[in-house]
């Protein structure tokens, strides 16, 4: 857990200063150059099989389908052995979440209802960026008790869990069935592999290649494939008990995804041109109701939702926290920025708007996770016990 967030905090920090320098590249003279380097056309041909996307969406479908491949390692460990496994730490995490996505996602709608396009962007909200938020979190030093991290990075596994449920079932859309079939054949056969003990990871590897190609022609999110696969890669070596193919993978893939995928992901998504941009901008139903469920949705629904579950006798406070720290950490659970940039990517990919309906979702998106951070710091500066 202490590398965990260890390593977590360096990310988020890197997160922040890859989405800073894209937003200098897109308001400076480079801003051409930053476009052509997000729409650069990247293209792989194996006979007639043809996989042919702009970077940024390379980056999206496929460099993400590692990102999520983790998430679904890191789901898996933490309920087969992790914090997640004792139900006495579940309860007060899954209800922060269950408020954390529900009252959000209803700020939203309360903006947008009636707009069918705009209420594609509906989950967008709902997420919250662990990397950024203990990014903030850590800044705080001894201060924060051991039991507000595991809190605070629990919530978030529900969260990422909340999230890959809604991209499955919402953000899926002219399915082939032929490709869908051969998905679920992949499936059978790491099935059959993990059932056989296989505990080498390079065939699962290979399968999950071919099922991520499936999955991308079936019209289901392509990056479902990496969460499909995890639960697939063995907890451990049935020769060697002591052997965790999982763990090892996880802890292999850790660095590359905290300190390549996430940040190159950040840099070609956050890139706004604020050219023409101003109150206005933010006023429109769509960033604004991203921007307040972010900051204002979060911190209430997680909050309400843990205070009453506390009061009530179902959970308790973690050890060290009071009820300032507890609130600290819902407020920066406002921190949406990957996630949120992730879902508002696959909300708005097809969406036709008229030109009196155009707007930057990216906006509300920062400004949210902007107040969040912020705010977020200094109640928990205030809330936890002074450093001696």
């Amino acid at each position: 857990m202490k590398d965990f967030l260890q390593l977590e905090s360096a990310s988020g920090i890197l997160l922040m200063v890859a989405a800073m320098l894209a937003m200098i590249a897109a308001n400076s003279p480079a801003a051409d150059m930053y476009a052509y380097f997000i729409d650069t056309p990247v293209e792989i041909r194996i006979g007639a099989l043809q996989i042919a996307k702009p970077l940024l969406l390379w980056v999206n479908d496929g460099l993400m389908a590692i990102f999520f491949f983790l998430v679904g390692l890191e789901l898996k460990r933490e309920f087969l052995e992790g914090e997640l496994s004792r139900p006495a730490n579940i309860m007060l995490p899954a209800l922060g979440a269950v408020g954390g996505m529900g009252v959000p996602v209803a700020i939203f709608v309360w903006f947008n209802y009636g707009d069918t396009a705009a209420m594609q962007g509906w989950a967008i909200p709902a997420a919250t960026d662990i990397a950024f938020a203990l990014g903030i979190l850590m800044l705080l030093g001894s201060r924060v008790p051991v039991s507000l991290k595991v809190f605070l990075v629990s919530l978030a596994i529900f969260d990422d869990l909340g999230a890959i449920v809604i991209i499955a079932v919402f953000y899926s859309s002219d399915l082939s069935v032929n490709a869908l079939v051969f998905g679920g054949l992949c499936l059978v056969l790491l099935g059959v592999m993990n059932w056989r003990g296989v505990a080498t990871v390079s065939p699962y590897v290979v399968v999950g290649i071919i099922m991520w190609i499936a999955v991308l022609k079936s019209g289901v999110h392509a990056t479902l494939a990496g969460v499909a696969l995890a639960a697939f890669i063995p907890m451990r070596d049935p020769d060697d008990p002591a052997h965790s193919p999982l763990k090892n993978l996880e802890h292999d893939l850790h660095s590359v995804v905290a300190f390549g995928v996430l940040p190159l992901f950040a840099f070609v998504n956050a890139g706004i041109s604020l050219q023409g941009i101003g109150l206005s901008s933010l006023l429109h139903p769509v960033p604004m109701g991203i921007a307040l469920g972010l900051f204002a949705g979060k911190q209430l629904g997680i909050f309400l939702l843990c205070y009453l579950a506390i009061k009530t006798g179902l959970a308790r406070l973690p050890d060290g926290a009071n009820w300032g720290s507890l609130y600290g950490v819902s407020i920066l659970c406002g921190v949406g920025f990957t996630m949120s940039l992730f879902v508002g990517s696959l909300a708005f990919e097809n969406v036709t708007f008229d030109a009196s309906a155009v707007f930057d979702e990216r906006l509300g998106i920062i400004v949210g996770s902007l107040l969040s951070g912020i705010l977020g710091y200094v109640v928990l500066h205030w809330a936890l016990p002074k450093s001696d």
